[in-house]
């Protein structure tokens, strides 16, 4: 059954599998696109220019803003990460939904540029105790550091209220499947059919 495509938001807390969820799904879901998020930072190694982030300069990306080129855009620790317009509009025109890795900011500013055309899903961690665990897995921080980001983590997770939806990333699996399950029933939506019956009693 065609549909109307529509915007797929996750966002959660650093630390809560969310960059493992979305490559799962799209490597299980059909005709779904991923919007890669540009940035001004410099490129670490093993990252790939145009699937792990659109690496560009600050007068390129700065242009962008001038131009209306971003969905959303902010600062982050001197660096500038955003949202190009144009690859969304790309994946929309051909029929597809599409993915968006969003911090609480930047989902707002796209369902305020696609308003009816989204569904906002936040990924919760199991504990908090869990997060911390993987964070130190990670090994990016310690200490004070480590501190201030469990604490500026459970700030975010305040936000998960103004989502449309909650998924406990208690096991991967489990989490790609509860997603996967939303994304199907979005799509079956009445609103978002690309038909409509033209008497009663008509099979589709």
């Amino acid at each position: 059954m065609r549909h109307r495509p529509f915007l797929i938001i996750i966002s959660s807390p650093s630390g809560g599998g969310k960059t493992t969820i979305r490559n799962r799904l799209l490597q299980v879901v059909e005709n779904l696109a991923y919007s890669v998020s540009a940035t001004t930072r410099p490129k670490r190694p093993g990252e790939i220019d145009g699937k792990d982030y659109i690496f560009v300069s600050r007068d390129k990306f700065l242009k962008w803003i001038e131009e209306g080129e971003l969905l959303e855009w902010a600062e982050v620790y001197g660096n500038f990460y955003g949202t190009p317009k144009t690859p969304i509009l790309r994946y929309l025109s051909q029929g597809k939904d599409v993915l968006l890795d969003l911090e609480v900011n930047g989902k707002r500013s796209v369902e305020f540029a696609f308003p009816g055309r989204t569904v906002s899903i936040f990924i919760l961690p199991p504990d908090l105790e869990t997060i911390k665990k993987r964070l130190i897995e990670r090994g990016t921080e310690s200490g004070e550091a480590l501190q201030k980001r469990l604490q500026l983590i459970q700030d975010e997770m305040e936000h998960a209220f103004e989502y449309d939806y909650w998924v406990v990333n208690d096991t991967l699996e489990q989490a790609v499947n509860r997603i996967v399950a939303i994304i199907e029933a979005e799509r079956l939506k009445a609103d978002r059919a690309l038909y409509a019956p033209l008497r009663k009693g008509l099979t589709i």
